[in-house]
C-alpha cells in the first residue's frame, strides 16, 4: 500500500505452508505497465466541521482530502517508503468480501475499498463493516458501467449517486473516487469528480487481474512480480482466487518489509 517502524510480523498460522506455495507462484515472471497521471492544482482547504454526534452513534466517516503535491489522478504513493495500498473494487458476494476483510485484519493489514453504489443498496451493512475494520471506503460509481463512454450529465450522476449512498450510510461521500471500467479517468471524469467533492481520482500501478479468475498462484505471482514501494494494487471482492491469494500475498509483503496500509496513510 516502512518508513518509521519495524515491519509487522504476521501470525504463525498465516505463515504455515505459505512459503512453499508462494515459491511456486513466483516461479514465472510477469510484465509491468502504467501511464502517467494528470497534473492539477494543490491548493489546500480548511477541513470541514464535523457534525454533532449523538451519544452512541458512530462517528461520521472521514471526508475526502487534498494531498498537496499530488496530481488529481493518483496511481501510486511515495517510492521512498516501504508502504503499499491494496485497493478492492467493492462488489459481489458479501460473504467473500467479509472473508477478504477478515484475512487482511488477521494479518494486521489495512485496505481501501471502492464500493459500487448498487452494491451498497443491496448490502448497506458492508459500509460500516469496512470502516469498523479501520479501512478506507470510497466511491466506485453507482452502477459500475463504462463511465468513459458517458456524457457529462450521466457520468456526473454515476459519481454523485454513489456519493449520496455513502453519505447516507456513513456521513461522508467517502475518501476516494475511482472510475468504473477503466484504469484512468478521462479529463472530463476528473473534472466531474472534483466537482462532486473528490480532490483526487484514485488509479493504480499494479493490476492483479484477479477478475479474470486465473487462479490464486497467478494472482500472487502477478502482484508480487510488480509491487514495490508506494504501489497501489487493484483487486476485487467477489472472486475466490482473491481470497486464496491474499494470505500468500500478505506473507510476501511481510517478507519484503512492505506494510499494507490505507491509501490515505500511504499518501500521508
Amino acid at each position: 500500500m516502512n518508513d518509521s517502524g519495524t515491519p509487522v510480523h504476521r501470525r504463525g498460522a498465516l505463515r504455515a505452508g505459505a512459503g512453499a506455495a508462494l515459491a511456486a507462484a513466483l516461479a514465472t515472471g510477469c510484465g509491468e505497465h502504467g501511464t502517467a497521471g494528470t497534473s492539477a492544482k494543490t491548493l489546500t482547504h480548511p477541513a470541514p466541521k464535523k457534525p454533532a454526534i449523538t451519544a452512541g452513534a458512530p462517528a461520521p466517516a472521514p471526508a475526502p482530502r487534498r494531498f498537496p503535491g499530488q496530481p488529481v489522478q493518483i496511481d501510486h504513493g511515495p517510492r521512498d517508503r516501504a508502504r503499499v495500498a491494496l485497493t478492492f473494487h467493492g462488489q459481489g458476494d458479501p460473504a467473500i468480501a467479509r472473508t477478504v476483510l477478515a484475512e487482511a485484519e488477521r494479518a494486521r493489514a489495512q485496505i481501501t475499498v471502492l464500493a459500487v453504489g448498487s452494491w451498497l443498496d443491496e448490502h448497506p451493512e458492508m459500509a460500516r463493516r469496512i470502516l469498523d475494520g479501520g479501512h478506507d471506503l470510497g466511491n466506485h460509481t453507482q452502477r459500475h458501467i463504462d463511465i468513459s463512454s458517458m456524457g457529462e450529465a450521466q457520468a456526473y450522476a454515476e459519481i454523485t449517486g454513489c456519493a449520496q449512498r455513502l453519505r447516507r450510510l456513513t456521513g461522508s461521500i467517502g475518501t476516494w473516487f475511482r472510475p468504473s471500467r477503466t484504469q484512468y479517468a478521462t479529463p472530463l471524469v476528473q473534472r466531474l469528480a472534483v466537482r462532486a467533492g473528490y480532490p483526487h481520482v484514485l488509479s493504480y500501478d499494479v493490476d492483479s487481474l484477479d477478475f479474470t479468475s486465473p487462479g490464486a498462484a497467478a494472482v500472487t505471482r502477478k502482484v508480487a512480480g510488480e509491487i514495490r514501494n508506494g504501489s497501489v494494487v487493484s483487486m476485487h471482492f467477489g472472486y475466490a482466487d482473491t481470497v486464496a491469494a491474499l494470505p500468500l500475498l500478505l506473507t510476501e509483503l511481510d517478507r519484503r518489509g512492505l506494510r499494507a496500509v490505507t491509501t490515505t496513510e500511504l499518501l500521508t
